[in-house]
C-alpha cells in the first residue's frame, strides 16, 4: 500500500477554479493562492443569504487513544461517499497546526484515499492564517510590556497577565521564561511563556466570528490582566485592536481545496481541542451550509469534548443546528478502553495486541461508546457510528460493536473502509446517514447561559462526563467570583481536560464511575466569548518526542517532499 503523502502526490488534481466554480462560487468570490488553492470572500454569504441550509453533520469520536482513530479520514471519506450518491456536499475542517506534523500526530489531511490536497500545502504554511494569528497575538504581547515599561496608565499587575507569546512549533523549553533582562531599556523582567500558536485566544477568536465588524469587536474585548485594583485591562485599553484586525483581514476568509475525488473542502482556523472549542470557523459553515445538501465536519477528540463544544459554544454562536452526528470508532481503541493492552504516545501499537480476538475486552470497552453516543443523543442529534476498518478486525467483533452501538441508542453502526477504498468505501455510511437526517431535528443546548458558573461546569461535569460531583481549588473559587463581578458569568463554558479519558485523569478508559473532578482554575477568554476551567494540569505548549515527525521530513532527488503523513 502507498503512503499517504504517495497517494497525494499522485492525485489528479483540478484547478481551484474549477472545483470553485462546480461548487456554486463565481469567480470574484474567490482570490487565488496558487493554482490548488483559494481564498473565498465573506460575501458569499449576502450573495447567498436566501437560499436554505444543507443538513448539517458533525463528526465526532469515541474518547481516542493516542494513536488517532481516523476522524479526519471518515469525515473525507465520507464527504466523497455523498457526493458519489448525488448528494453535494462540502466538508469543513480545521487546519493542522506545525507543532503536531513535526512532533507525534503528524498531519491533519485525513489518510489513504481519504484526504484532502494539496496535502503538502495543507500540512505546511498553507496560505499563511496560522502565522498572521501568531503575529497578532504577540504584537498584543509587545504592546502589553510596553506599557508597563512608558508609566504603566493603566496600574496593570504582572502576576495577573495572561497572554504569553505563542509560536507555532512544540518546543516545552519555551513553556516558562523571563523577559525584559538586561537592563531598563529592555523592559520590566517577569515570568511568562510561550504556548502553541493554534492555542492563542485570536485563533479561537477567528474560529467563532461572524464577520470583520464581530471580529474587530470581539478581539477588542479580550482580557490580558487585571489592574492593581482588581479591574480587567482589555486590548482595547491598550488601543492594539484595530491593528490586530488588520493582520487578519485575509485570514478571516476560509481557504478553499479538494480531496482526492475532486470534491469541495473548506479549511479555516484551527484552535486547539483541549484550551479552546477544537472546531473549524463558523464563517467556513455558514457559507458551505448555502452552497450544497450537506455539509460535513469535524469536532476535536471525543464526543465529550469537541463535540460538546460544537453543540453548545460554536453552534450557539453560528445559529446553525446540528442534523446528526456521526460518532468514530475503531476495534483496537475499544479493546484498549477494555483494558486489552495500552498505548504509548509516540510509539507503534504491537499488531499481535490486537490480532486476537478478545470479545470480553470489546464488550467493556463498548461501554465508552455507550456513553459517548448518549452525549450526543442528550443534545437532540441522531447519532450514527462509523466503524473504521482496520486489517486486524474480525467479523464477529464487529457485529458485537454494532449491536451494542444500537441498544446504546444509536441510528445505526455501519463499517467503513474509506482509507483503503475513498467515497466508495463510505457509501453504506453515507446511506445511514441520509437516513437519520430524514428524521426533524430536535436539537438542544445542554444548559442556558443565565446559569452561575458553578452549575454549568458542574452541568457537564455530571451529564457529559458521568462524573459524581465538582471540586473546586482555592484559586478557582476566586476567580469564578472575580468573573461574575465583572459580568462574565453568562459566557458559556469550555472544559479543559485530557482527550484520553471521559474523567480528567488520562489513566481511567472505558466509562470510568464514582469519580469527582477538580477545578484547579478558571481562565476567561473573554473576546471568544467562553470560560475555560481547567481540570488537572493543560499543556498549552507541547514538546518534541525523542523521534519527532520531523526528523523523517524531507526532499527526494526530483524535489519532491517525503515523510509528511
Amino acid at each position: 500500500m502507498k503512503s499517504d503523502i504517495e497517494i497525494a502526490q499522485a492525485a489528479q488534481m483540478k484547478p481551484i477554479a474549477e472545483i470553485a466554480r462546480a461548487t456554486g462560487l463565481h469567480e470574484d468570490d474567490i482570490e487565488f493562492y496558487g493554482k490548488y488553492k483559494a481564498k473565498v470572500s465573506l460575501d458569499v454569504i449576502d450573495r447567498l443569504a436566501s437560499k436554505p441550509d444543507a443538513k448539517y453533520v458533525v463528526v465526532t469520536a469515541i474518547t481516542p487513544t493516542p494513536l488517532g482513530e481516523g476522524k479526519t479520514t471518515t469525515t473525507i471519506g465520507l464527504g466523497q461517499a455523498l457526493n458519489r450518491l448525488g448528494r453535494k456536499t462540502i466538508n469543513c475542517i480545521r487546519q493542522p497546526s506545525l507543532g503536531p506534523v513535526f512532533g507525534i500526530k503528524g498531519g491533519a489531511a485525513g489518510g489513504g484515499y481519504a484526504q484532502c490536497i494539496p496535502m503538502e500545502d495543507f500540512n505546511l504554511h498553507f496560505t499563511g492564517d496560522t502565522h498572521a494569528v501568531a503575529l497578532a497575538h504577540n504584537l498584543l504581547a509587545a504592546f502589553i510590556d510596553a506599557s508597563i515599561l512608558h508609566g504603566n496608565p493603566f496600574n496593570i499587575n504582572p502576576f495577573t497577565i495572561t497572554w504569553p507569546r505563542v509560536l507555532d512549533v512544540s518546543d516545552r523549553a519555551l513553556r516558562k521564561v523571563i523577559v525584559g533582562l538586561g537592563g531598563s531599556e529592555n523592559g520590566h523582567p517577569r515570568e511568562t511563556g510561550f504556548d502553541i500558536a493554534v492555542a492563542s485566544e485570536v485563533m479561537a477568536i477567528l474560529a467563532l466570528t461572524s464577520g470583520i465588524k464581530d471580529l474587530r469587536e470581539r478581539l477588542g474585548r479580550i482580557v490580558i490582566g487585571y489592574s492593581k485594583d482588581g479591574k480587567p485591562v482589555s486590548v482595547e485599553d491598550l488601543r492594539c485592536g484595530g491593528s490586530m484586525a488588520v493582520l487578519l483581514k485575509d485570514a478571516i476568509k476560509p481557504n478553499l481545496i479538494q480531496t482526492l475525488e475532486n470534491t469541495p473542502v473548506f479549511v479555516h482556523a484551527g484552535p486547539f481541542a483541549n484550551i479552546a472549542h477544537g472546531n473549524n470557523s463558523i464563517l467556513a459553515d455558514k457559507i458551505a451550509v448555502k452552497l450544497g445538501e450537506f455539509v460535513v465536519t469535524e469536532a476535536g477528540f471525543g464526543a465529550d469534548i469537541g463535540a460538546e463544544k460544537f453543540f453548545n459554544i460554536k453552534c450557539r454562536y453560528s445559529g446553525l443546528k446540528p442534523s446528526a452526528a456521526i460518532l468514530v470508532a475503531t476495534i483496537r481503541a475499544l479493546k484498549m478502553h477494555g483494558g486489552a493492552y495500552r498505548v504509548t504516545p509516540g510509539k507503534a501499537m504491537d499488531k499481535a495486541l490486537v490480532a486476537k480476538e478478545n470479545y470480553e475486552a470489546l464488550a467493556l470497552g463498548c461501554e465508552n461508546l455507550a456513553k459517548q453516543i448518549e452525549n450526543c443523543v442528550m443534545h437532540g442529534v441522531p447519532v450514527v457510528v462509523a466503524i473504521n476498518k482496520f486489517e486486524t478486525d474480525h467479523d464477529k467483533e464487529i457485529e458485537l460493536v454494532r449491536d451494542l452501538a444500537i441498544k446504546a441508542g444509536a441510528d445505526d453502526a455501519v463499517l467503513t473502509d474509506v482509507w483503503a477504498k475513498g467515497g466508495e468505501g463510505g457509501l453504506d455510511l453515507a446511506k445511514a446517514l441520509i437516513k437519520a437526517t430524514d428524521k426533524p431535528s430536535e436539537f438542544k443546548f445542554l444548559y442556558p447561559l443565565d446559569l452561575a458558573i458553578k452549575e454549568k461546569i458542574e452541568t457537564i461535569a455530571t451529564k457529559i462526563y458521568g462524573a459524581s460531583g465538582v471540586d473546586y481549588l482555592p484559586a478557582a473559587e476566586k476567580q469564578i467570583k472575580m468573573y461574575t463581578a465583572n459580568g462574565f458569568d453568562k459566557l458559556p463554558v469550555c472544559m479543559a481536560k485530557t482527550h484520553l479519558s471521559l474523567s480528567a485523569d488520562p489513566n481511567l478508559k472505558g466509562r470510568p464511575k464514582n469519580f469527582k473532578i477538580t477545578v484547579r482554575e478558571v481562565r476567561a477568554s473573554v473576546g471568544a466569548g467562553f470560560l475555560y476551567p481547567l481540570l488537572g494540569e493543560m499543556r498549552t505548549m507541547p514538546g518534541l518526542p525523542s523521534d519527532p515527525a520531523g526528523a523523517h521530513i524531507d526532499f527526494d532527488e526530483q524535489g519532491r517532499i517525503t515523510g509528511l503523513f
